[in-house]
């Protein structure tokens, strides 16, 4: 039986949900430049939204609890400046050993395990993302790359 990417988002591991999306990105009218640059978005997204999902602790850019990881949450967390908010939310929930800066519970945030952030911070570290300043902002130019990246994986997700 072939699983949809909302049924493999909501209960494979990273590795079984990047195959999928190679496979769909293999299989789609994309041009190469944007086919390199899709996978390595896709894989700093899940490398932390699946261990959230893991833990039963999904929010949305917002800090509202989402009670899925849904194509529709992931494209939310695509945005740079939300992928952003994301690393440094999770960066002082790591540091506090609990979930930080959401709407979830205070007895679910409690239950935080820190989450890997290497292969997120490498990638926002690409677009020249500043890790050690939230405030810091990044060219606008890597914002209006990003977003047509993010647009490229959009129609792969469905």
């Amino acid at each position: 039986m072939i699983k949809t990417f909302a049924q493999l988002l909501a209960e494979e591991k990273i590795d079984t949900i990047e195959s999928a999306l190679n496979v769909a990105l293999d299989n789609a009218n994309e041009s190469p430049f944007w086919s390199q640059k899709v996978t390595p978005l896709a894989h700093a997204v899940l490398s932390v939204l699946v261990p959230l999902r893991d833990q039963g602790l999904l929010f949305n850019p917002e800090g509202k609890p989402q009670p899925a990881l849904t194509p529709a949450l992931v494209l939310r967390w695509c945005d740079l400046v939300s992928l952003k908010t994301l690393a440094f939310t999770l960066q002082k929930s790591n540091e506090a050993s609990r979930l930080l800066r959401t709407a979830l519970p205070d007895e679910a945030c409690a239950a935080y395990a820190p989450v890997d952030l290497t292969v997120l911070g490498t990638y926002l570290s690409g677009y020249t993302v500043n890790l050690e300043n939230e405030a810091l902002d990044f060219p606008i130019a890597h914002y209006n790359l990003h977003t047509g990246i993010a647009g490229a994986l959009e129609p792969l997700m469905k």
